[in-house]
């Protein structure tokens, strides 16, 4: 199906993207319950249109679970899909929850049930986690955290930021509303919501905004474990600590650590009562999806917002991710097993390790980096960690999971509060052990594809490795053009400006030359001046923000092209039509001025059409002359991998 040859030269003179994706664009509709439609989201739908075929054969006894997990999967899904009883049930299932809170009479009272909380995954004013130590990731360390602000990001507060006012209005009309569902009175539940929004205030000026927590290196602040339990006047934080870890740590890793320096004016006792409030309206709004249609229909009003979602999704569609995240990597498996299969696994895999090879080579010819340099990041290569399609076995966690039906008693919350309980005490144990580099963080039915820094490793999902990305009816450059470009994406963000600070371990640890440091930082400024201040959906483009993303892509184009080329049958206007065409969009200008806020991600367009420009052989390929809007002067292209 090479489509890819009969892209308009002279279209794309004026706009690649618009070129290849403007027939599309013009009659793609976005579906009520979306925000956006387009490559990724196509393939989204197609296999949520798939895996809900399948178990929904299953879950009306059909078809039979081939196995313990994903048949302790199907009843909880049969008890998501179970409306009737979830409208019976109304919200009596989250109130013993809610009169837990309603009774607590001070901190100290906090400080005995914390532990309990913890493991439920109720709202708490800062929680702990476990994960690898950026500074030694063969080992898992203690990591405590804020908690998330109402609104999406910190500058939404901003006092010229004018969509602050108004979503905090939704979100509070919303909450006032679910109060009342919950049996509390109109004048009882519009005060909690007040008073939840005063406390989120006080949360507001000692966290991170979406640009800060772009840079990694600053998530890395231990502090000894006596200076993290004097954080608090009010709570024993190092009991706390030790009801859910069992041993002494030593450090606490705070990736913000301003709140916690702050801790006493946010958690005391004159604050109490706020604080009360703030975590019942969290612990409402969470749970509000576990219950009965309305109140799961009413609770994504301001996400709707948000995104400019026009309705909630179909009582059938949100029975199955609830489900099916809940239990994702058993869903994920199956759709891998079932719909990907070990031969397409080995090819993809084949693939990649040609990019890496593709990728070793540059490095090896780079001009720019200093010998001693670049032998590390050879090092770093050759040491990257290659995870294909879906994981070789199911965590084991998983295995725990046992769901109670309805005439065992159970509802589709007390399952959630027990299956986090299962899934946090397992997390808390793994506490000073070694790490799991094969342990897989994105389920396989993602359309999705992460590198991950701690531990140096690309992976691919099953879900994205299909038409447009990758298929064998298209001819490979446009392969190289969609999952070729994909895969170096990742390699590359193994030296992005955030990956670049991680060695071949995974390990927060410079091994630059100080010169080579100081030119890759030049770089990485001249990627942040050619996307920041774009103007996209009424807003800008942040550069600092999305930078590490534009590195990636750079990197991934420029190398999956230099691949495309070593191929026999190369079409160069096959690789950029494809690498346009993976990036088609169309979404609510909500959503895309939402993005431009919190995505570290630059929009999907402008990723599409800004990246070739850095190109030579774009210009060669189309004929792109100095007077075409598509063309960029020479010592303007950022070439950096």
């Amino acid at each position: 199906m090479d489509l890819m040859a009969t892209v308009n030269q002279a279209a794309v003179k004026q706009d690649l993207y618009d070129a290849v994706n403007g027939e599309w664009m013009q009659t793609a509709e976005i579906p009520d319950d979306h925000a956006s439609t387009g490559g990724f989201m196509d393939l989204v739908d197609a296999i949520e249109k798939t895996l809900m075929h399948d178990f929904d054969a299953m879950a009306a006894g059909d078809v039979q679970p081939n196995d313990p997990q994903l048949a302790e999967f199907i009843k909880f899904y049969q008890l998501t899909k179970d409306f009737k009883q979830r409208d019976a049930a109304g919200a009596k299932p989250l109130q013993p929850c809610l009169k837990q809170i309603d009774s607590l009479s001070d901190l100290a009272d906090l400080q005995t049930r914390m532990p309990d909380w913890i493991y439920d995954g109720l709202p708490l004013p800062f929680s702990l986690d476990v994960d690898a130590d950026m500074k030694n990731t063969k080992v898992n360390a203690l990591f405590a955290q804020a908690p998330g602000t109402i609104l999406p990001d910190k500058t939404y507060y901003d006092e010229g930021n004018q969509n602050g006012p108004k979503l905090l209005a939704v979100y509070a009309k919303m909450m006032t509303t679910l109060f009342q569902k919950m049996g509390y009175d109109a004048d009882t539940a519009q005060a909690t919501v007040d008073d939840a929004l005063k406390f989120d205030r006080l949360i507001v000026p000692w966290v991170k905004s979406a640009e800060e927590a772009a840079d990694y290196s600053k998530m890395y602040n231990p502090r000894d474990f006596s200076d993290f339990a004097n954080d608090s006047r009010y709570l024993d934080l190092a009991a706390i600590t030790y009801s859910v870890i069992n041993g002494n740590p030593k450090i606490v890793i705070l990736p913000e650590p301003a709140y916690f320096d702050h801790f006493n004016e946010v958690v005391n006792p004159e604050n109490f009562d706020l604080m009360k409030s703030w975590m019942k309206t969290k612990l409402v709004q969470r749970m509000s999806g576990y219950l009965s249609d309305d109140i799961r229909t009413l609770g994504t009003t301001y996400s709707r917002t948000l995104s400019g979602q026009k309705e909630a999704r179909s009582q059938a569609k949100s029975a199955y991710y609830l489900a099916a995240g809940t239990f994702d990597q058993v869903v994920g498996l199956y759709y891998g097993h079932k719909y990907f299969g070990e031969a397409a696994k080995a090819d993809v895999h084949h693939m990649v390790e040609k990019m890496i090879a593709v990728y070793k080579r540059r490095l090896q010819a780079n001009t720019w980096l200093s010998a001693a340099t670049r032998e590390k990041a050879v090092t770093k290569l050759n040491n990257l960690g290659i995870q294909v399609g879906y994981p070789d076995k199911l965590e084991p966690v998983f295995t725990k999971f046992k769901t109670h039906t309805a005439e065992e008693g159970g509802s589709v919350l007390s399952n959630i509060l027990n299956f986090s309980r299962i899934a946090r005490k397992e997390m808390f144990s793994k506490w000073g052990q070694a790490t799991d580099r094969t342990r897989w963080e994105m389920s396989a039915d993602t359309v999705n594809a992460y590198y991950h820094p701690f531990m140096n490793i690309i992976v691919f999902p099953a879900a994205i490795l299909q038409a447009p990305f990758y298929s064998l009816e298209q001819s490979s450059s446009a392969n190289y053009g969609g999952i070729g470009a994909v895969i170096a994406h990742e390699i590359s963000h193994a030296f992005d400006n955030n990956g670049a600070l991680f060695d071949e371990f995974g390990n927060l640890h410079n091994w630059w030359t100080a010169e080579d440091s100081a030119h890759f930082k030049e770089l990485a400024k001249s990627m942040i001046s050619e996307f920041d201040g774009l103007e996209f959906a009424g807003a800008k483009v942040n550069g600092t923000l999305t930078v590490s993303e534009n590195i990636a892509d750079a990197g991934g184009l420029s190398c999956a092209e230099e691949a495309a080329k070593g191929e026999d049958d190369v079409d160069l206007s096959a690789f950029f039509t494809n690498w346009a065409m993976v990036w088609r969009m169309k979404a609510t200008k909500q959503y895309m001025q939402l993005l431009l806020s919190i995505d570290v991600h630059a929009p999907a367009k402008l990723r599409a059409n800004v990246q070739p420009k850095n190109l030579d052989d774009f210009y060669t390929t189309f004929d792109i002359q100095p007077d075409d809007p598509m063309y960029l002067a020479p010592e303007k292209r950022v070439k950096i991998w």
